[in-house]
């Protein structure tokens, strides 16, 4: 289960100078190397930008949570929805191309330019963790999140008598890059900070740490988290507090539980 909320910017894309009057402002697209920062979410050196020939008659934000809730057996609602962490922002809008007053290949250019945004730099090419471009849409006073271009669809509307596209309208949807360290191993799932989770009818210490760690096995380091001595017999509705990874290995406890 998720919720979200979408914001849709409308603007004209002007902006008012010295002399008060108005001057369109052309909307980009700016792209990134991207470093070795943690996620990756920090741009690098600049790779240049696709400035839209056109600005966008409209541009989506969309940011959504993730809750979870599981049925009680014999309950006639279900059970307290748990929060399980925040989803990246997603970013959607179209660009137009239009190359019918100059009859070149710039529309064709231009969607390979946003096609090539999907593959990795030059200088990430052949690494093990190669990379496409940050992305980051600038338009005035509204600069997007570092993110990457997770699907362009480039429909081509008008062409000439040689076949050459004239006319296009590209899709581009853009997923925020996370700015902190993702889970690489079943053992980094969990959350950094403590969190608690109570137990329903049919949890058991095993499936809350495969849930959490990725290892049924590591239901010793919760039971001892939590001093819980016959691990078998937690009933339903004890609050179990969930340790850190560092502080599972460690052996630390909290300084109280609340049953």
């Amino acid at each position: 289960m998720s919720s979200a909320v979408a914001v849709s910017a409308h603007t004209a894309g002007t902006s008012t100078g010295s002399g008060g009057a108005d001057q369109i402002v052309h909307a980009e697209l700016e792209l990134f190397e991207p470093t070795k920062a943690p996620g990756g979410a920090k741009p690098g050196g600049k790779l240049g930008s696709i400035p839209f020939q056109f600005n966008p008659r409209e541009v989506t934000i969309t940011k959504a949570a993730r809750w979870e809730s599981k049925p009680t057996k014999g309950a006639a609602k279900a059970g307290a929805a748990e929060f399980m962490g925040a989803q990246p922002c997603t970013l959607s809008l179209e660009m137009f191309l239009d190359a019918t007053a100059k009859h070149d290949d710039s529309v064709a250019k231009g969607v390979d330019r946003l096609m090539s945004c999907c593959v990795p730099t030059s200088a990430t090419t052949g690494t093990p963790k190669a990379i496409p471009p940050l992305v980051v849409f600038k338009w005035g006073g509204l600069t997007s999140f570092p993110g990457f271009i997770t699907k362009v669809t480039a429909k081509f509307t008008l062409f000439a008598a040689d076949g050459a596209p004239l006319r296009a309208v590209c899709t581009v949807e853009i997923e925020e890059m996370p700015g902190g360290k993702g889970g690489q191993n079943p053992t980094s799932r969990a959350a950094s900070a403590r969190r608690s989770h109570v137990l329903i009818a049919g949890e058991s210490l095993a499936t809350l740490a495969h849930r959490e760690y990725g290892d049924p096995q590591r239901w010793r380091d919760i039971a001892s988290f939590n001093g819980i001595d016959d691990p078998l017999r937690v009933p339903s509705g004890t609050r179990i507090c969930l340790p850190a990874v560092d502080d599972a290995r460690a052996g630390d406890r909290p300084r109280e539980l609340n049953r």
